[in-house]
Formats: structure tokens, sequence, C-alpha cells
């Protein structure tokens, strides 16, 4: 007996999640006839369209906020000082 209130997922065979790069973790299922895909090792999930591309959940617009980029660890800040040996020209 089919329950229709869970739809059948099934697993893609070398497809490959763009999150976080897994090969075979995603699967595919339908609801209301809108393709859907979800990645099984870390939870990524989004919509389809009619040609197979991701549907954004928001348009990106230049008024989208756009969450804010810490620099890495690894970085640090670089401070240039006037060079004394160079004397001013009058």
């Amino acid at each position: 007996m089919n329950n229709q209130s869970e739809p059948v997922k099934r697993f893609i065979a070398g497809a490959v999640c763009p999150a976080c790069s897994q090969m075979d973790t995603i699967r595919m299922f339908q609801v209301d006839e809108v393709p859907h895909r979800e990645c099984v090792a870390c939870g990524y999930a989004d919509t389809l369209d009619e040609r197979g591309n991701s549907v954004p959940s928001e348009l990106p617009t230049r008024v989208t906020i756009q969450p804010s980029s810490k620099p890495s660890p690894t970085s640090h800040v670089a401070q240039f000082y006037p060079n004394p040996k160079l004397k001013k020209k009058d």
C-alpha cells in the first residue's frame, strides 16, 4: 500500500552534493510534482525547476542583506609606516 504522506526518496548514483561535495549522498523526491533533493550527509536541501536547476530561496538583489564575512584566523593586518629616510621637498 502506497502512503501518500511520505514521498518516495531515491538515491542518485554519482550525484555530488553542492554543499559538502560528498558523492552518492543525494536523494531525490517529488512533492506535488515538484522535484526536490536533499543530502543525507550534511542536510543540504533545495528545490529544482523544470530544467533541473536549483531554485534559489531568495533572488539576490542590490538590497539583499549578505552575511558579513569575518577574516580568516590565518590572516593578519598589514600596517604601513612612512619611510623616515624620505624628506619632504619644500
